[in-house]
């Protein structure tokens, strides 16, 4: 009989518009994939999509038993009820007994960002440092805590949560900031997501874009969009150099499509050491990564995740 650790490892990334699954062999060498969209606002049709896509994984894996790990935005509260997601259809429900009961066997489920955090940590960017930090920029925000190659969570599983504390340092006009989902105004997120960079470019002035767009125009030499990439790293180094200042991790690993957009992390590493603690009696080593799995890593995190549990 084959172990749990040799077996297969059926990982999925809940997204809020799509959800991708893959499989993963003993070694972590990847053997399916498939990208489905995310139904838009229903759970029911949601808990369908990845039964689904755990049969197919399944199929894939020729009828080995395969561990399943889900990443989701939010966190698992009392009572196994979903708490903290951006994608409200999510809140108040019991995803991982819901799916147990869909597909027949136990399901290792996690905060999407913890699983970019033990991603990395295991075979990514992070890999053989004892604490990393691994933050998502994409639609939202959100960041995980991996130490010693394991996930913190936290007694209220709220270890990582940096996206909804409050944009250090504000400046006159960004006080109070946007209202967030969370009912705060001025979180991180409503700072450094996507979105936000969008807005920003627009308040100042700039056309309507969306924020790829605003990096392949600074790229080309954009002198607008170039400044509103340029005021987001030092948003991004502000917030960045609080966590230094609390956790001091070795690694900060950076995912999602804004991660990558033009000098970024470049110009956020630069700005740090401005805001950190003793830095100017001595410069701080600083080590600012991108994801080395890419938009993958969350997936692969979630397939670590379901083995470490099976």
């Amino acid at each position: 009989m084959t172990s749990a650790h040799h077996a297969p490892a059926l990982g999925i990334d809940l997204g809020g518009t799509k959800i991708e699954a893959l499989l993963l062999d003993a070694s972590g060498v990847e053997r399916w994939r498939e990208r489905v969209a995310t139904p838009q606002g229903d759970y029911r049709a949601t808990l369908a999509a990845l039964a689904r896509l755990v049969a197919r994984g399944r199929a894939a894996a020729s009828g080995a038993a395969c561990s399943v790990g889900v990443g989701a935005p939010g966190s698992v509260g009392s009572g196994g009820l979903v708490k903290n997601a951006n994608s409200t259809c999510l809140k108040g429900q019991t995803l991982q007994r819901d799916l147990e009961a869909l597909i027949g066997q136990p399901v290792a489920l996690a905060n999407d960002a913890n699983c970019l955090a033990l991603s990395e940590a295991t075979d990514g960017a992070g890999a053989g440092a004892a604490v990393v930090f691994a933050v998502i920029l994409g639609t939202g925000v959100g960041a995980g805590i991996a130490v010693q190659g394991r996930v913190l969570q936290g007694p209220n599983a709220l270890a990582g949560e940096w996206g909804h504390n409050p944009l250090p340092w504000p400046r006159d006009d960004e006080r109070p900031g946007a209202l967030c989902y969370c009912g705060a105004h001025g979180c991180i997120e409503t700072w450094l997501a996507g979105p936000a960079l969008a807005a920003d470019h627009l308040r100042h002035g700039g056309a309507a874009l969306a924020a790829s767009d605003i990096g392949r125009a600074a790229a080309a030499g954009d002198v607008a969009c170039d400044a509103s990439l340029a005021r987001h790293a030092q948003r991004l180094a502000r917030a960045l150099a609080t966590v230094v200042n609390l956790l001091d991790p070795d690694v900060i690993v950076l995912a999602g499509g804004v991660s990558r957009l033009h000098r970024l992390v470049e110009r956020a590493s630069a700005a740090m050491p401005a805001h950190i603690f003793g830095a100017r009696n001595d410069p701080p080593r600083l080590c600012l990564a991108l994801a080395r799995h890419g938009d993958s890593s969350g997936v692969r995190g979630a397939a670590w995740l379901g083995r470490a549990l099976a």
